[in-house]
């Protein structure tokens, strides 16, 4: 894992209660996502913080210069860790992100965040698409439920679906306690 850099995607308060869209088990997701953290910070890993704006107007959430649009607490940048803003799902379009990576010499990502049905699954198929090693913690990621054609469709099993599809293909989906050991390597 020594090309290895952890991106942090749209960790953000309005996915936490009393926001204005809160997933299920974000809490959860965010103190995994902040063990993570600690263990990248301690062993000199780079650490990308990714958060998203909604342009249109009204935002339904992620509106910019709200408290909502904030990376969240549990997992606050850092003074030297950089913050990228994006406008879309896939945290590539855009934005400047390949090219930091590209400088710090990153071959290898660990991605976690919100939602795992869309930013973490568009973030980390582009990733993969572009050459990059991939390895999402299904455990620091959160999501919500959502409705299909009259079928409620319960936050666990979107999660579970989207890491099926993502693990076929497209990267590693591990758990927090296994990244962390793996840091050490």
């Amino acid at each position: 894992m020594t090309n290895t850099a952890l991106l942090i995607v749209d960790m953000q308060n309005d996915y936490f209660e009393g926001g204005k869209f809160p997933l299920s088990g974000t809490d959860a997701a965010a103190a995994n996502a902040a063990s993570i953290l600690a263990a990248f910070r301690s062993n000199g890993r780079p650490v990308i913080h990714i958060r998203h704006e909604i342009l249109r107007k009204p935002a339904p959430f992620f509106e910019p210069n709200t408290k909502g649009a904030e990376i969240h607490a549990s997992v606050m940048p850092a003074d030297n860790e950089p913050v990228i803003t994006k406008n879309f799902p896939n945290s590539f379009r855009d934005t400047d992100l390949q090219a930091q990576l590209h400088a710090l010499g990153i071959t290898d990502l660990v991605i976690i965040g919100a939602m795992s049905h869309f930013c973490i699954d568009a973030t980390t198929r582009a990733a993969a698409d572009m050459g990059y090693g991939c390895t999402v913690v299904h455990d620091a990621c959160a999501t919500r439920d959502l409705e299909f054609d009259g079928v409620a469709v319960p936050a666990a099993q979107v999660h579970a679906g989207f890491m099926a599809a993502l693990a076929m293909g497209y990267g590693a989906i591990l758990p927090t306690e296994q990244v962390i050991a793996g840091l050490s390597d």
